[in-house]
């Protein structure tokens, strides 16, 4: 089965500072059919204005990643993280934070003149109440090879930020005419990401925002890059319950 969720269909939220697009139910958006999609709880698209932020706010037992699309983002939090260079996670890093048994954390636009673009993505972690731990991914060269890298997993494989969640998060760039496989397993599930640009996927045409789900498929996932931007693309690898 092929789950098909587009940009222009997910909620949307404004506060003056804040234009956020909520690929499932979150805050004052509220939709039964799309309360998430099996480990993955949240996916939300933010552009913050310039000074403006997340004041210091408090989440117990979930996986929280934010991945920056262009700006760059300040981060503090009460276990004493805080990102790299000065507290900043710039456009194509991947931020982590375990919030385990609580922890307090704010995140706000480390510019005072320029907008910052990204995504927050909730992961429900496979054990309760640890202790709380944050990591920092660096970002992959602008342009990208056209391969699949491995961003996050339960054992940080290959440089990646080590979840507290039986699932991975691959990522991919590819200009037009770039393409790239990917074997789904039916034994788990898959949620596909378009964070930037366009691609095909299979007979899907996805424009940035978009997304497909995959449960119960044993198939190749193609992806051809289209467009004139380099597409910046994302796949959950997720447990199948």
């Amino acid at each position: 089965m092929i789950i098909e969720r587009r940009s222009d269909a997910r909620g949307r939220v404004q506060a003056g500072w804040l234009d956020s697009r909520h690929t499932f139910s979150f805050g004052q958006y509220y939709d039964p059919a799309w309360m998430g999609f099996g480990a993955l709880r949240v996916i939300n698209e933010d552009r913050v204005a310039p000074g403006a932020g997340f004041a210091s706010h408090r989440h117990a037992n979930m996986e929280i990643l934010s991945y920056v699309l262009a700006g760059a983002l300040s981060h503090r939090d009460s276990s004493g993280g805080e990102g790299e260079a000065a507290g900043l996670i710039g456009a194509g890093e991947l931020q982590w934070m375990s919030a385990g048994h609580g922890v307090e954390h704010s995140e706000f636009n480390a510019s005072d003149t320029q907008p910052v673009h990204f995504l927050q993505i909730w992961l429900q972690p496979d054990r309760l109440n640890a202790a709380p731990a944050y990591a920092q991914r660096g970002a992959p060269s602008p342009a990208g090879d056209g391969r699949w890298r491995l961003l996050a997993s339960p054992d940080g494989a290959d440089g990646s930020l080590a979840i507290r969640q039986q699932a991975r998060v691959l990522g991919v760039r590819l200009g037009a005419g770039d393409s790239v496989d990917h074997v789904l397993d039916p034994a788990r599930r898959y949620w596909l990401q378009v964070a930037l640009g366009s691609v095909v996927a299979g007979e899907h045409a996805l424009a940035a925002g978009d997304a497909l789900g995959f449960v119960d498929e044993a198939a190749t996932l193609h992806l051809v890059g289209a467009g004139e931007a380099v597409a910046d693309v994302l796949l959950f690898e997720l447990p199948r319950d």
